[in-house]
């Protein structure tokens, strides 16, 4: 696969392309790249056309020094525009959900359905076990991407409640983050779905397995089709 790049403001991504059909991209979690989906791509590049970016700072992408959520939202949006992607699915795990429903509620217009796995609706979302774990790596590397995970994001009822696209919301029996809040973007978001996955963890479904293709293209096969 050739590695292909896109420059937006001073960052420059990295990412590639498969398979061919419905637009799909798909994007990583904190301290990961693309190569986290290769099984799933294998999975789903028959039917459609995949887009896998290592996010600002990650992977083959270029180095930051500071991490926001909303700036990985506008690179998407940027992406998806200036590419001119019409409509696309999108798929986010961890961080890459929050970016995903980050860019559902800001700009509605974009993505044609969204799936979030294992995203957190703000930092106390996350399991305090994890936080403080997180928080003792925080003070001892000053690693910028721990600290977008302790301090972000901020996705409010009201902010969720703006998307309008179809949405499927997952998550691990085992997750990381709380239930609680994974039901609160459940409820927040109205007309979307609750996956709870007995027996998975945070990423056991998702890094280097290919259990999360069927629940994608379960999802979206069945929008498409209606």
């Amino acid at each position: 696969m050739v590695d292909m790049y896109f420059t937006h403001g001073k960052v420059t991504l990295h990412y590639e392309i498969y398979g061919n059909g419905y637009p799909l991209i798909m994007l990583h979690g904190n301290g990961e790249d693309i190569t986290i989906f290769s099984k799933a791509i294998e999975k789903l590049e028959n039917a459609f056309t995949i887009y896998a970016i290592d996010t600002r700072g990650h992977g083959k992408s270029s180095p930051i020094h500071e991490y926001h959520y909303s700036d990985m939202a506008d690179d998407l949006y940027a992406f998806i525009t200036e590419l001119g992607i019409e409509r696309p699915a999108i798929f986010g795990f961890s961080d890459g959900g929050i970016t995903a429903l980050m860019l559902a509620y800001t700009h509605p217009e974009i993505p044609a359905a969204i799936i979030a796995s294992g995203a957190n609706s703000c930092p106390k979302g996350i399991k305090a076990l994890y936080r403080f774990g997180f928080d003792r790596m925080y003070r001892s590397t000053k690693d910028p991407r721990l600290a977008v995970m302790l301090y972000e994001p901020d996705m409010t009822a009201e902010k969720l409640g703006r998307i309008t696209v179809p949405v499927l919301i997952t998550a691990g029996s085992k997750d990381m983050i709380k239930k609680e809040d994974t039901e609160f973007l459940h409820e927040s978001i109205k007309g979307s779905r609750l996956m709870i996955l007995e027996g998975e963890s945070h990423e056991s479904y998702i890094l280097d397995s290919d259990k999360i293709s069927s629940i994608i293209q379960s999802f979206l096969s069945e929008l498409l089709l209606e």
